[in-house]
């Protein structure tokens, strides 16, 4: 599995995610609900327990890197994001890449940024913006990964122009893809930043920050 991390700027820090978040969590996830259709945010402590407690045994299994997110100012837990989906190939390769146990230490060689939520106070503030850089910066230049994931539920307008509005581009939807939070089929668009846009994305976030400071 990759070591954990915690990523630094000046508006977010995403910490590793550790059962002593659950608190904040729960603050953060239960101010406005409203954004949450379409997303799982649990709304109490027994199902907020459960929820980290998912995220570390998929993290322990070499499957993510779940993350709190902290705002720097004030400091305070506003929400989560975490890598998942991650696959290790090898050369040449020999087994489906989900198959395999990776060790700890090992970097993965494509991933996914998802189950992303913030509190209703910390969102349109530019914390996501930067969480993202953060991110996309460790995915690309510390693990050098081939390709970036992000996928939303395909009715979620709202989601799928923040994915657009980072770099993201669009692949299609999966139709019947699995289950939705709200009941039902979920149908799934898919985004997603190779290696080769990574550099023009990095300007582009950089450029909305600077922009928002300004």
């Amino acid at each position: 599995m990759p070591n954990r991390v915690e990523l630094t700027g000046e508006l977010v820090r995403l910490e590793p995610l550790t059962h002593d978040h659950v608190p904040g969590l729960l603050a953060a996830a239960t101010e406005a609900r409203e954004t949450f259709g379409f997303t799982l945010v649990p709304g109490d402590e027994r199902s907020m327990v459960r929820y980290v407690t998912d995220a570390l045994d998929d993290e322990q299994r070499g499957l993510s890197l779940p993350f709190a997110t902290c705002a720097q100012h004030p400091d305070r837990v506003v929400g989560s994001t975490r890598f998942l989906d991650l696959e290790y190939w090898t050369d040449p390769p020999r087994r489906p890449p989900r198959s395999q146990r990776a060790a700890a230490g090992s970097m993965p060689s494509v991933a996914e940024i998802g189950s992303t939520w913030l509190a209703a106070s910390a969102q349109r503030t530019g914390l996501n913006t930067e969480a993202k850089l953060l991110m996309l910066s460790h995915a690309f230049d510390t693990w050098c990964v081939h390709r970036v994931t992000l996928k939303t539920d395909a009715r979620n307008e709202r989601s799928r122009a923040a994915i657009v509005r980072i770099g993201g581009v669009f692949e299609g939807v999966r139709r019947a893809h699995m289950p939705a939070y709200d009941g039902g089929i979920r149908d799934t668009a898919y985004f997603s930043i190779l290696r080769a846009d990574w550099p023009e994305v990095r300007r582009h976030l950089v450029a909305l920050l600077q922009a928002r400071r300004a």
